[in-house]
């Protein structure tokens, strides 16, 4: 047996506790704005760690581990890359955000183009969002459960998982959702270094011990064209540009901005989670390449990290990695359900900036919550007609986020881009993305997908820089000026240079740290 009645302890207390923390904060939440925006009051430490632990899924335990057991540790670069995007939305996408008092990211596409666009944007958010992220959640902590806990039913399991997460999301709100984000983030990394440390106690802490028995490819980070899993070519092309969107543009994640204090603690916020981002190198995938060499006759990948869990840690200490499977599923769930309830509620129901938000806003608010949530539970199953999970997740992503990233940047960097240049590069884009993935689906297209979408990203920037020529020269028919327009777009003023705080305490600093950080890193690794 896996776990004894003392790994339930654990587990337990954990989920009363955010049914604690999520009535705590039900209390204080009286607007959707509390509801949606935390009250635009929470500090850095909050805002780095939910950005953290809202990112780490059920999947991403499992998953990692698994990646690294069957090609070894490139599946990292998501996690350092994503460091490497933090700092960049820290600089150029936090200052817009908050100086404009956004509410959802698709509101900066009306402010700096039109409303149209902005529901445009939002309306392929709710999709990724809910048909995406939270069902895959959904799906996938159901499956990892079944991992551990063999015999558990599948659908019971993800309306358990679902009604759990949408009904402590709908009385909390953000606020309860970051709060225990923080809860989870802590468990997320104290439970992977326990598991860590066991791992690496097999080998006496002897770093040439254990890489004596891996391939000689096992351990670096860079690999080939041809690679399957990661080819250095789609980490050029393809990581940055998905990192970019999810980790500054996906609504669910920059939620964390808007609810921020201030700008300060919104950037420090961003500089924790990227720091934190160059840990599961160490506790989530080198225990999965190191359990070749341990348990090198396994069947199936995703059974590396319940057999590390069930050979190498005493009872009660598996308790705890439980509680931390549970912390990874409820922490992307609540996350992508209450962005979701907010585009929605903001970008299609109450547009407008200065909304009248009383009991009754709040009231439908929450009740958009549990919409969202049982279109999420009901969606779950068709993720199982699928050739597979990460299938389905890249098709999505590949097709989806390219265009808007494009838009996104282009826009914020360039005076120059139109109303009917964003509208045409997010149209082509996606319609671009679809044939690729229809292509794909037909066997007629064998890219890596991060190929692709660096491919259709290129494209699409060529596509943002032409039609804003052809529109400026039709008189500047399509550019919808802004009397704010300094604002909406990113400015050098922006970088905060003049702040009165000492050196070691402004966010350029410790970006450089963390630049130091990922250069060993990458040199040790490479």
């Amino acid at each position: 047996m896996l776990f004894d009645t003392l790994d339930w302890l654990i587990p337990g207390l954990y989920l009363a506790l955010m049914v604690w923390i999520a009535l705590f904060s039900a209390v204080r939440t009286r607007s959707a704005e509390a509801l949606f925006l935390g009250g635009r009051s929470l500090g850095f430490a909050v805002v780095g760690l939910s950005l953290f632990a809202s990112n780490i899924s059920s999947t991403t335990l499992v998953g990692l581990a698994g990646a690294a057991y069957t090609s070894g540790i490139s599946v990292a670069n998501y996690e350092w890359m994503a460091g490497v995007v933090l700092i960049l939305a820290a600089i150029f996408l936090v200052p817009v955000y908050l100086r404009n008092r956004l509410r959802t990211v698709p509101e900066y596409f009306e402010d700096r183009f039109s409303r149209g666009t902005r529901r445009y944007v939002s309306g392929w958010m709710i999709v990724l969002s809910i048909l995406v992220d939270t069902a895959a959640s959904l799906y996938a902590g159901a499956l990892v459960l079944q991992v551990f806990l063999p015999g558990l039913p599948m659908w019971p399991t993800v309306i358990a998982l679902g009604v759990f997460a949408g009904v402590y999301t709908t009385l909390g709100g953000l606020r309860a959702v970051m709060l225990t984000d923080v809860l989870q983030a802590l468990v997320l990394l104290f439970g992977s270094l326990v598991l860590a440390i066991a791992v690496f106690a097999e080998f006496k802490f002897d770093w040439g011990a254990m890489t004596a028995n891996l391939p000689a490819d096992h351990l670096s980070l860079i690999r080939p064209a041809d690679d399957p899993q990661m080819p250095w070519t789609g980490l050029l092309v393809g990581v940055p540009i998905l990192g970019l969107y999810y980790w500054g543009m996906n609504h669910y994640i920059s939620q964390r901005f808007f609810a921020a204090r201030n700008e300060d603690h919104a950037r420090w916020g961003a500089l924790l989670a990227a720091l934190l981002k160059l840990t599961p190198l160490f506790i989530m995938v080198l225990p999965g390449a190191a359990a070749l060499a341990l348990l090198p006759n396994l069947d199936h990948a995703d059974q590396v990290y319940p057999t590390l869990v069930r050979e190498y840690l005493p009872v009660g200490l598996r308790g705890l990695v439980l509680t931390a499977l549970l912390a990874a599923i409820m922490s992307t769930i609540d996350s992508t359900l209450n962005a979701a309830s907010a585009l929605l509620h903001y970008d299609f129901l109450h547009p407008s900036r200065h909304p009248q938000e009383g009991p009754a806003s709040l009231a439908h608010a929450r009740l958009l919550t549990l919409g969202l949530m049982a279109i999420a539970i009901a969606w779950a199953p068709v993720i199982a007609s699928f050739p597979g999970l990460f299938s389905y997740l890249q098709q999505m992503f590949a097709i989806a986020v390219p265009p808007i990233a494009v838009v996104m940047v282009v826009s914020l960097l360039w005076a120059g881009m139109t109303t009917a240049s964003a509208w045409a590069t997010l149209g082509l884009g996606h319609l671009l993305g679809v044939t690729f993935a229809v292509l794909e689906r037909q066997q007629l297209w064998d890219w890596h997908f991060l190929e692709t979408a660096g491919l259709v990203s290129g494209i699409c920037l060529c596509l943002a820089v032409i039609t804003s020529v052809v529109s400026h020269s039709f008189q500047g028919r399509g550019h919808r000026p802004q009397a704010s327009d300094w604002t909406v777009r990113w400015n050098p003023s922006m970088l905060g240079m003049a702040k009165p705080y000492p050196w070691f305490k402004h966010y350029l600093f410790w970006s450089m740290i963390f630049v130091g950080l990922t250069t060993a890193l990458l040199v040790q690794f490479a």
